[in-house]
């Protein structure tokens, strides 16, 4: 959504719903206190996508979305989105025409408040931030079991409703998953995780001109700013925070000013080469590329393995392969390494 679709008492809405993290606590509360004692099953086969920004996980996540398979959080559960069943019994009056917009990021992806969106990642913020958010960087982390109960209990929320006995599978696009991907085994352990990934040249000029258009955005409009911050999206822009997952990628990360594209090369090095260590044994990795030049069947063979239908019809987007860019100045040492995990990764496409 543009800035201009949030008028001055939304943002005080959104600055009192997301800002302080006591609310989120609260509302959650609320959210239990009156919803039916649902779980989250084991054998449910819900759907993770992440994967570092940029890799076309957006696209994906729609993709699955228009099957009518699955739930997730859109735009017309903000701002209380921890508390999706109640917020939609209190705001049906007001509900908006669902017109369709271009997103901040100006790259043709078209969204309105019945879209889709990442707005799990507010859950994490609000119970768990002090243990992968800090100064400089968000790090991995051991989510405790009460938290993963939580966790449990929120999906039942968003997938649940209060005039249904009939449930979809929960379907989430978080990039930030990627560092706590056990936590969300073990709050779903019959979970499909898709992992998306892209040439790591391409990728990393996409992060390093989005940081450019964002931290120009934020630099403008400090609403636009702290509604990044608030729901935890620190992938580029004035709220950019790294991944740090070891000593290593910091010292590496050190080497580079968030100016030079080299940075956000070192950044897929990192984040890829621990994806493929840490991952856990059933995910799987989807290219990006692939996806693009071979969307009916790259698609047909993922909603296989998700268990549903596939017809062409459910491609409602055009996928087409992205204009490639040139860069000068990448460092060749990095180029070889990307290249190599970049490899990998096709050698772990199912």
């Amino acid at each position: 959504m543009q800035q201009s679709d949030y008028s001055f008492t939304d943002k005080i809405l959104y600055k009192m719903a997301l800002g302080a993290p006591f609310v989120g606590e609260l509302t959650f509360d609320f959210e239990n206190m009156l919803a039916q004692k649902v779980v989250c099953h084991s054998e449910d086969r819900h759907v993770f996508i992440s994967g570092l920004a940029r890799a076309g996980t957006t696209i994906l996540m729609r993709s699955f979305y228009e099957t009518n398979q699955f739930t997730s959080l859109t735009y017309r559960d903000m701002p209380f989105v921890l508390m999706p069943k109640l917020w939609k019994r209190l705001s049906r009056s007001s509900h908006k025409k669902n017109s369709l917009k271009e997103r901040a990021h100006e790259d043709g992806i078209l969204v309105g408040y019945d879209s889709p969106e990442a707005f799990e990642e507010v859950f994490w913020r609000v119970f768990t931030s002090k243990d992968y958010i800090f100064n400089d960087s968000l790090r991995p982390y051991v989510v405790s079991n009460e938290i993963v109960q939580k966790f449990q209990q929120y999906i039942s929320h968003i997938i649940g409703d209060y005039n249904s006995s009939t449930e979809l599978r929960y379907l989430s696009k978080n990039n930030n998953n990627i560092i706590r991907l056990q936590a969300i085994k073990k709050a779903c352990p019959n979970a499909l995780i898709f992992l998306s990934f892209r040439d790591p040249v391409q990728h990393a000029i996409s992060l390093y001109s989005q940081h450019k258009k964002f931290c120009t955005k934020h630099n403008e409009d400090k609403f636009s700013y702290n509604y990044m911050r608030w729901l935890g999206h620190h992938e580029f822009g004035g709220t950019h925070k790294p991944f740090i997952y070891n000593s290593e990628t910091e010292s590496r990360l050190k080497q580079y000013s968030t100016e030079n594209v080299n940075y956000w090369l070192a950044v897929w090095i990192e984040t890829y080469m621990y994806l493929l260590s840490v991952a856990p044994a059933d995910s799987y990795f989807v290219c990006y590329e692939s996806l693009c030049e071979k969307p009916v069947d790259i698609l047909s063979d993922l909603f296989e393995k998700a268990g549903i239908p596939f017809e062409d019809g459910n491609i409602q987007h055009e996928y087409r392969t992205s204009v490639l860019h040139e860069m000068s100045g990448i460092d060749v040492d990095l180029l070889r390494e990307s290249k190599a995990i970049y490899s990998d990764l096709l050698n772990r496409v199912a």
